[in-house]
């Protein structure tokens, strides 16, 4: 069983090639449930630094990001259909048609079989 230590701390990573973050989980981890981030913005003003520079002024925002399969797994279905539209995302079924019907084409396409 895995335990979950409170020392651990989620590191976001990014292979050079791609711009989907990944998060290497220990194997006595779990897998992190939400991940909390700071979205950084300039507001445009700048305050004098350590050394007399300028520095821009920064406006932190602290954001939750959910794991969407716990959200699935726990709401009701027309629940999580909700918090996929806020989302704008489609209701599950129609992403599931939708992802269904793309994977038939791309096989179409390449001459292989559809399962």
């Amino acid at each position: 069983m895995k335990t979950k230590s409170k020392k651990w701390i989620p590191e976001i990573c990014y292979e050079e090639d791609s711009n989907i973050p990944f998060i290497n989980v220990p194997n006595n981890e779990e897998d992190p449930a939400m991940l909390f981030i700071f979205v950084n913005r300039a507001t445009g003003e700048f305050e004098p630094g350590p050394k007399g520079e300028e520095l821009p002024v920064m406006e932190m925002d602290l954001r939750q990001f959910a794991d969407m399969k716990i959200l699935k797994d726990r709401l009701p279905g027309s629940t999580y259909d909700e918090v996929r539209k806020c989302l704008g995302l489609q209701p599950l079924k129609e992403a599931e048609a939708a992802g269904k019907k793309i994977t038939m084409n791309v096989a179409k396409n390449v001459g292989g079989e559809v399962g």
